[in-house]
């Protein structure tokens, strides 16, 4: 008790002191804690710049068609004929071997053909020695494929038109059978062709079709001509507006080649 007395001073000092130390450490204490959180706490990473995708390239442009060298006509036209516009008069109607009327002759000696399944339309539109306005294409022959014709006395225009929908042809042994049997002779006045200028057949003086194949044509060059006298046998039709035949036999008057079996036949 008496030690405790003697130093009142000193021991409220250590007391005093102690304190502010405990207080001081607390302080260190805290503010350690609180950087260790805030060095802990994650930090968002900047946001990312936008990826602009590279501006895309351009289509070329479509190559532009070579044009034919000079005086070669364009490859799409040789088959489909040259393009006409021309005046003509009908000189005579001509048929096929069913008998439609399928064409005519102009009084120059061109060959104008129309389909046939058009047969009814022309005549009807038109005359023998009416004067016509004719827009078509001329093929490798020299024959004229109509698109149009306009008939300056009728005033009527025919424009080439496909079969109405759902019209079926007769069945060709079915047309056959309405054919008859026709003899022919003549001179030549017209040498008809296939589209690509290969005969296949004649139109004699009297207007007479005889329609042959080109292969046998090919085999009768010094008939198949104008001016040449031929005769013929076959199969087809005669009407008020001409005769046509489809040969069987073939060759000049008194002459007469069968086309099938090659053996002569009797004219």
């Amino acid at each position: 008790m008496q030690s405790t007395s003697k130093y009142p001073i000193q021991l409220n000092a250590v007391r005093v002191f102690g304190a502010a130390a405990c207080a001081a450490l607390l302080v260190t204490s805290t503010g350690c804690v609180a950087q260790t959180q805030a060095a802990a706490t994650p930090v968002a990473p900047p946001a990312a710049a936008p990826v602009v995708p590279p501006p895309v390239a351009a289509a070329p442009a479509p190559t532009a068609m070579l044009a034919p060298p000079p005086g070669q006509a364009p490859l799409e036209s040789a088959d489909a004929g040259t393009a006409v516009d021309t005046r003509a008069t009908v000189a005579r109607f001509l048929t096929n071997p069913d008998g439609d009327v399928d064409g005519f002759l102009t009084d120059d000696g061109a060959l104008v053909r129309f389909p046939p399944h058009m047969s009814a339309q022309l005549v009807s539109a038109m005359r023998p020695g009416d004067s016509v306005q004719i827009s078509g294409l001329r093929d490798a022959g020299g024959n004229l494929k109509a698109q149009r014709i306009a008939d300056s006395r009728s005033g009527q225009q025919l424009v080439d038109t496909p079969p109405l929908p759902g019209a079926q042809p007769m069945p060709r042994e079915l047309r056959g059978a309405g054919l008859a049997h026709l003899s022919a002779q003549g001179q030549v006045a017209h040498v008809t062709t296939a589209p690509r200028g290969e005969p296949d057949g004649v139109i004699l003086a009297d207007g007479t079709v005889i329609k042959l194949t080109p292969p046998v044509a090919q085999q009768f060059p010094s008939l198949v001509h104008t001016g040449a006298k031929v005769s013929a046998q076959g199969y087809g039709t005669r009407n008020q507006y001409g005769t046509a035949l489809q040969a069987t036999a073939f060759g000049a008057p008194g002459k007469l080649t069968r086309l099938y079996d090659r053996a002569p036949a009797n004219p």
